[in-house]
């Protein structure tokens, strides 16, 4: 809410503050704008927020470089668009790509480029007959930065498209046995799921939300079935009481 000629209003007020039924005015006019200002201040946070959440734009990209992938230079364009698998990039408010990421479908968390290959494949040839569906878990198996912050702005945006997907149930890496990915996941929220021999692996837990939304579910069915069996038992009984009086 904006006052209007705020100024001339509190040199009213002043004139006439000794009145007695502007003396409660005051003090509600000092609240009014002390109210507004805060409201104000919020405001601006709040659209401060919105511009940084609508930064970026997630976007499939058809090509890349794959020289610039610090982590696994050796796939090719080939290997990376080949049974489902894709290339999304992190498009900000310039219209750049600030961060990449690399990603698998599969159904089964791979410990090796070469299981992740075999298992995208499988994967790729069973969603012939879940009308195109692939995988149930996106595997990102390399990530990184082109300008300062992408890194975790894509991962943010990845787990946003994810949670969204109505086939995808899990964010799973494949990463270097590195700590410096060891660093960047776990601080980006991911937790460690298991150290193989050459690669590590790392979880994003999507599914948190629904295990709360569902537990509650599960809590109010079970009480309806509580209520209904109670209901039934005191029907049964009735049901003997009255035969006992006959």
């Amino acid at each position: 809410m904006e006052i209007l000629n705020k100024e001339k209003l509190k040199e009213t007020l002043e004139r006439w503050k000794e009145h007695p039924s502007v003396t409660g005015l005051m003090e509600k006019f000092s609240q009014l704008q002390s109210y507004t200002n805060k409201s104000y201040k919020t405001l601006e946070s709040y659209t401060k927020q919105k511009i940084k959440e609508s930064k970026y734009e997630l976007v499939e990209l058809p090509y890349i470089d794959v020289k610039e992938d610090p982590v696994r230079p050796e796939l090719d364009l080939q290997f990376r668009q080949s049974y489902g698998r894709k290339i999304y990039g992190l498009k900000d408010d310039v219209g750049e790509i600030s961060a990449i990421m690399c990603f698998a479908f599969t159904n089964d968390v791979p410990k090796t480029v070469e299981e992740m290959d075999t298992m995208s494949y499988d994967a790729a040839l069973q969603s012939v007959h879940r009308a195109g569906v692939q995988g149930s878990i996106a595997v990102a198996y390399t990530v990184w930065a082109k300008k300062k912050g992408g890194g975790r702005a894509i991962v943010n945006e990845v787990y946003k498209m994810v949670k969204k997907s109505n086939h995808l149930n899990r964010l799973i890496t494949l990463s270097p046995l590195t700590d410096m990915a060891r660093n960047f996941h776990i601080k980006n929220g991911a937790k460690e799921l298991q150290v193989n021999q050459t690669t590590q692996n790392f979880e994003y837990d999507i599914t948190l939300e629904d295990i709360n939304n569902g537990t509650s579910r599960i809590r109010q069915n079970n009480i309806g079935q509580i209520t209904g069996t109670d209901v039934q038992c005191s029907l049964d009984k009735r049901r003997c009481s009255e035969k006992r009086s006959r």
